[in-house]
């Protein structure tokens, strides 16, 4: 396999500071072929799997000592390990030292990564009018497509360059422009105020001596509801934006750049349904919007392959953009408030970390391994992956259907919602009850 075949693969999701394997001749190894991309697949699986300890660690600070608190430290710690791999060494300058610095920035941006999405979604949601906390609550997530589209496109770029060039110390550019952007992050966050929803747990002394306990004790059924909402959403992401690129590039020969350009365009395109679905999730629910997301990829799962079998360009950048930004980014603008509204107050950020980042092991985690293995196994058919994108969508669209609506749920409620009374149901805001949910209730 040439080495430009495996540069669309670690060029895609730059908004965490992946490096590329031009990049890696650089500061990693001493200079080599790439070999494949399931080498790299699988340290994205490895990285992965450490996601349910910054879950579970900074779930139960939020928790315990309040949201802003965990905001302020996750930025700081992603922040600051994406600007110091600007100022690595090269192997010639440091040798093993290089690379075993840049596996360590990558596990503390992942260390932050998790809960800070889990955190900025709860904080959001705890903040943002009733009847609108679909809309606010997805507004975080325009920042992640935003800059997801402005680092795939420096990576475009720096694609464009000789290598020569590139090595020379170009790469650096990105890497220690990024401050910039931690520092407006982190001035605005020094600016908000404590959630409302956590000063009313503090008033009325209702802090959770031990979240983790009342979180698997108890709220176990919405977190596995949490997993199941989320399989084809994050696996959906994963696959789409790592694998199918992958396939494209090594199996059926697009150029490498395609790939980079599917994945920011479905980004662009995410600025627009991320939000708009928290809108509609704001009129019409959260869980048939969630489940129209679901529907999407599975109806897209066999002819979505099939067309990315065929290695036309233009094809292939329609039917990533549409998975992502169609179908993925659906789930998610209806999933941000969904989430939060799932849990208990004294648990919620616990209850919204487990839930994200457990999935993001059974999904995210395995799908970029398990599909670089289908694809080697079939000889490079399409069909395999066509039913892996199709069975995760399954689970997802099956479970929007055990999920209770939350829209209007009070957040204040120390119960989960799915231990919701008729009471509860009937006292949200008039018209973000259902009928059939209030009878549903009351039946209950």
């Amino acid at each position: 396999m040439k080495r430009g075949q495996c540069a669309g693969i670690l060029r895609l999701r730059p908004v965490r500071a992946r490096v590329g394997p031009d990049l890696q001749q650089g500061i990693l190894l001493q200079p080599h072929t790439c070999r494949c991309p399931g080498r790299e697949l699988r340290h994205l699986w490895g990285g992965l799997r450490r996601t349910s300890t910054r879950g579970l660690f900074f779930g139960t600070i939020g928790d315990k000592l309040g949201r802003k608190w965990v905001l302020l430290t996750t930025i700081a710690i992603m922040g600051g390990a994406s600007t110091l791999v600007g100022v690595l060494p090269t192997y010639e300058q440091a040798g093993l030292w290089a690379p075993a610095l840049l596996v360590l920035l990558r596990l503390l941006q992942g260390f932050g990564a998790g809960a800070e999405q889990a955190g900025a979604t709860v904080l959001m949601a705890e903040y943002a009018p009733v009847r609108r906390r679909g809309f606010f609550a997805a507004l975080p997530f325009i920042g992640i497509q935003a800059g997801t589209l402005l680092a795939a496109g420096v990576f475009v770029y720096l694609g464009t360059l000789p290598t020569e060039v590139l090595l020379a110390g170009v790469w650096r550019i990105p890497f220690l422009a990024s401050i910039l952007l931690i520092g407006v992050a982190v001035f605005i966050r020094m600016r908000l105020r404590e959630s409302p929803t956590f000063i009313t747990l503090e008033k009325q002394d209702q802090v959770a001596e031990s979240p983790l306990r009342e979180v698997f004790r108890g709220s176990f059924p919405s977190v596995l509801r949490g997993i199941g909402l989320r399989m084809a959403e994050n696996g959906g992401s994963y696959i789409f934006s790592t694998l199918a690129v992958s396939f494209v590039v090594t199996t059926v020969g697009v150029g490498t750049w395609i790939g980079p350009l599917a994945v920011a365009v479905g980004s662009l395109v995410g600025m627009v349904t991320v939000p708009f679905a928290g809108h509609l999730s704001d009129r019409f629910g959260r869980v048939p919007v969630y489940r129209f997301g679901a529907a999407v990829l599975l109806v897209l799962a066999f002819p979505g392959w099939w067309l990315l079998s065929l290695g036309n360009p233009v094809i292939v950048i329609i039917v990533i953009s549409v998975a992502i930004g169609l179908g993925v980014n659906t789930m998610l603008g209806a999933q941000c408030a969904l989430l939060p509204e799932m849990f208990g107050n004294q648990h919620r950020y616990l209850g919204v970390a487990t839930s994200r980042e457990f999935s993001a092991i059974l999904a995210g985690g395995i799908a970029p391994v398990l599909g670089a293995f289908l694809i080697g196994a079939s000889g490079g058919a399409w069909w395999p992956l066509a039913i892996y994108v199709f069975i995760l969508a399954a689970i997802t669209f099956a479970t929007t259907f055990v999920t209770p609506e939350t829209r209007g749920r009070d957040l204040t409620l120390l119960n989960d919602a799915l231990f919701d009374s008729a009471v509860q149901v009937e006292t949200r805001p008039e018209h973000m009850v259902s009928h059939k949910e209030f009878l549903a209730r009351v039946g209950s």
